[in-house]
């Protein structure tokens, strides 16, 4: 018989889970939050350790399975447009992590609890061998797949704060983003508008169909563009002659351990990379 001790299971379970989402998070450039991390790994810690109850073994069917990493995957990074992407990665760490503590079991000729839970029967060593392969052989194959890293500074977690709102985005140093400031000269913050939602929830409208004809959506919101420090911002891009942008002031912008306030800000109406790495543009010497 297989004694398994509850609180050492849901203790290896949980740090195992903050591991995988979190690396997850960090492959695909998601800006994490820990403590929603954390949670999102205490659910699914919880939920193994209900498989082992009486009566609970029901489970243990696939689509209870997937039911519970859909609902870690919410609680740690909410509605993300990257979702999918970080949930393929999630389930492709899993799995890798999963035959890693197998090849580890077998080398050690000591079985893997029933039903494939991670449990005590490998000894703490065990686990932490799985999990140091894992994490760094998935990190040589797959850091390579994306083209900017947080090495070298390219990346760089952006906070954004108006009247007591914050929202954090992943910003991509960009030396080709020369916009500035009409009035300081300062460079412009660029976000994909629909990121802002938090910060302007008194706006309705922040679809990129709205964002795509600014002159209209200023107008209709006439005698609020006040309040919310709006206006229209002249652009040159590749294929684009002279284009606007709506662009907002916020209080604060963190960056790099540096912060510039009254920043303007402008609101994309497109995505600002391929394939969601980052969600804002930042000029070469800052924000």
């Amino acid at each position: 018989m297989t004694v398994v001790y509850l609180d050492a299971f849901l203790v290896l379970n949980f740090g195992v889970n903050y591991l995988l989402l979190a690396c997850a998070g960090r492959l695909d450039g998601e800006p994490r939050c820990r403590w929603r991390v954390a949670l999102a790994a205490g659910l699914g810690a919880g939920y193994a350790a209900l498989t082992l109850l009486p009566g609970w073994a029901f489970l243990e069917h696939p689509a209870c399975k997937a039911g519970a990493a859909v609902a870690m995957l919410l609680a740690a990074y909410g509605r993300s447009e990257k979702l999918l992407r970080t949930g393929g990665l999630f389930l492709v760490l899993s799995c890798a992590f999963g035959g890693l503590l197998l090849l580890v079991s077998l080398a050690r000729e000591t079985p893997v609890m029933a039903g494939g839970l991670l449990g005590p029967s490998l000894g703490m060593r065990g686990i932490l061998i799985a999990a140091a392969l894992c994490y760094g052989v998935l990190s040589l194959v797959l850091g390579r797949q994306f083209t900017h890293t947080r090495t070298g500074g390219e990346l760089q977690e952006l906070t954004l704060t108006r009247q007591g709102r914050s929202v954090k985005l992943l910003a991509l140093r960009d030396t080709g983003n020369t916009l500035q400031d009409p009035l300081t000269g300062r460079p412009v913050v660029v976000v994909e508008g629909e990121k802002l939602r938090p910060l302007l929830p008194e706006l309705p409208r922040l679809d990129r169909q709205s964002l795509a004809h600014p002159v209209e959506l200023l107008r209709d919101l006439e005698g609020t563009a006040g309040d919310l420090r709006l206006q229209l911002l002249p652009y040159r891009a590749v294929g684009v002659e002279c284009g606007l942008l709506l662009a907002l002031r916020v209080d604060r912008a963190n960056c790099g351990g540096g912060e510039v306030r009254d920043c303007l800000t402008a609101l994309s109406p497109t995505p600002l990379s391929d394939g969601g790495g980052y969600s804002a543009l930042i000029g070469g010497e800052g924000a």
